[in-house]
């Protein structure tokens, strides 16, 4: 290196070392933040110079693909207004079953409320006809005098509510309009978990709102995501469940696939506020479209039926029954005496494996299948019993249009029992005889051969924990010997004969729904 050459280069290493030691100078003074402010203003206005593009075609496509969708599909989509006037209260009864003196509740009538408020809610739909057939939920306008639909160019019509089905929560609504922009309805069997999808409708009042999320599951229901909400024994456990954000107001609104196709109705959210909290849950658009077709066709819904109350299978459902597989359907209870199952020869603790010749794995998939056929149809079912095959061939029946239930009521049983209770070591359970008072006074009276070994007492440690609650009735024992249970003697004698992990397959009634189910319980010592 030369001499110049040096020079230049000490030169240069004293301007950076001042350039460095002024700027740690100045960031004492805080003036550099302020600096390089001022130099982004300077450069913005001399050269406007473009932020760099990056290049990224999938997610360009996939972002012109939710656009589109959102073009299509929102004007097809409306706003649903329902109003219930106000309605007298009923006070008047209710006073003299409290005991008070005759006369005074005439008094006291007049210093309250005679009516309820009028109120109001509002949901959503989507047009599926050019002449104004729209969807939504039955919750949307059950119970409502006055529906009004609002449509994405601001016009509003009166609505009427053409028929509603309360166990699958679907509506049909119709407004006197034509030429209205329809949305396409998709297959939502097709439909796989992971695949990107789109809530549309008025979440909190916020019309047209559009939100996005991928499907995270199919098939939901049951256990799942608590019990329906209606308490109905004939409802649908098939939901499909997003992340897409839904809030109280998207009820009633379409969830979209990636094609801008309608694949469900957007109906619930797992929530403990009330609010999104990460999942909601659509019903499928097939179930939708089926009930839609009944209403309009028949004037009320035609739902074939089994006629036997169903879970999923637990291991040691499996075991029992003598699967090498955790799959299929159980029986619990039948729905109806004429029930179309029970006259086929089937019965509780049966576990499905195939419907009409398609594999029945879970709940949700045995829906499925029966709903695709009409009240009258004969199917074959093919079913496990205590490791034996079955088969059986069943004439459907038709699900009765007053499905409904006894909601389910916390609290213990306040049954006037007097027996010594009796406890169960195989169980962990403490029962007694159910008596004939117990039984009248149940919030569902209890049927005589739906009568047993009441629960009184569950070791929160015993075999029994997770399959008993206080208030279960013990009806009878279905395996590995078949016996009524009518004494703490007769479970004794039956649980004598299971060995050490082995199970025992009990009848159980649920005295405050008045369902009946099979518990296979592998006990203990």
């Amino acid at each position: 290196m030369s001499g110049s050459t040096f020079s230049r280069a000490k030169f240069g290493g004293a301007l950076v070392g001042a350039f460095l030691g002024g700027l740690v100078i100045a960031s004492g003074f805080d003036l550099t933040s302020l600096g390089h402010a001022q130099q982004a203003r300077q450069v913005s206005r001399l050269s406007a110079a473009p932020a760099p593009v990056v290049n990224a075609p999938a997610v360009t496509e996939l972002n012109t693909a939710f656009t589109s969708i959102a073009e299509h599909v929102t004007p097809g989509v409306v706003s649903i207004q329902a109003e219930r006037r106000a309605r007298p209260v009923q006070q008047r009864g209710q006073r003299r079953n409290n005991q008070q003196q005759p006369g005074i509740e005439d008094f006291f009538g007049q210093l309250q409320p005679q009516f309820q408020e009028p109120t109001a809610a509002s949901g959503s739909g989507f047009i599926v006809t050019k002449d104004g057939y729209i969807l939504t939920n039955n919750h949307v306008v059950e119970n409502f005098d006055r529906v009004s639909v609002i449509l994405t160019d601001n016009r509003t019509f009166p609505a009427k509510v053409i028929g509603r089905d309360p166990t699958t929560d679907v509506a049909v609504i119709k407004i006197d309009a034509n030429n209205l922009p329809t949305v396409s309805l998709g297959d939502d069997e097709a439909v796989k978990i992971g695949e990107w999808v789109l809530a549309i409708g008025s979440p909190l009042g916020l019309r047209s709102t559009v939100t996005a999320g991928i499907v995270s599951a199919k098939g939901r229901g049951g256990a799942d995501i608590g019990p329906s909400p209606n308490g109905n024994r004939y409802a649908i456990s098939d939901f499909i469940q997003t992340d897409a954000a839904i809030n109280p107001g998207n009820s009633g609104g379409p969830l979209v696939n990636i094609q801008g196709q309608v694949i469900g109705i957007n109906s619930m959210i797992a929530s403990q506020t009330g609010y999104y909290s990460g999942y909601g849950f659509a019903i499928p658009i097939s179930l939708a479209k089926s009930v839609m077709d009944d209403i309009v066709e028949h004037g009320r819904v035609r739902r074939a039926m089994l006629g036997v109350g169903i879970s999923d299978v637990t291991p040691e459902d499996a075991e029992v029954a003598g699967l090498k597989e955790i799959t299929g359907v159980k029986i619990g209870d039948f729905t109806l005496d004429d029930s179309p199952a029970k006259k086929a020869g089937m019965e509780s603790g049966d576990v499905i494996l195939k419907a009409d010749g398609k594999p029945a794995d879970r709940v949700s998939t045995l829906q499925r299948i029966i709903r695709l056929h009409a009240p009258g149809d004969v199917i074959d079912i093919d079913a496990m019993r205590y490791g034996q095959k079955k088969a059986f061939h069943v004439r459907l029946g038709e699900v009765p249009d007053s499905a409904k239930t006894v909601a389910s009521r916390d609290g213990g049983n306040d049954n006037a029992n007097s027996g010594k209770t009796t406890t169960t070591e195989k169980l962990g359970i403490g029962v007694e005889p159910l008596s004939d008072q117990a039984a009248a006074q149940a919030p569902t009276p209890v049927p005589a051969n739906r009568r047993g070994l009441v629960v009184v007492d569950v070791d929160p440690d015993g075999a029994g924990r997770n399959h008993f609650a206080h208030g279960d009735v013990l009806v009878s024992v279905r395996y590995p010997t078949q016996q009524d249970l009518k004494s703490p003697a007769d479970l004794q004698q039956a649980l004598s004969k299971v060995p050490k992990n082995g199970i025992v397959s009990l009848l159980v009634y649920n005295m405050q729904t008045g369902n009946a189910r099979v518990e296979n319980v592998k006990v203990g010592n």
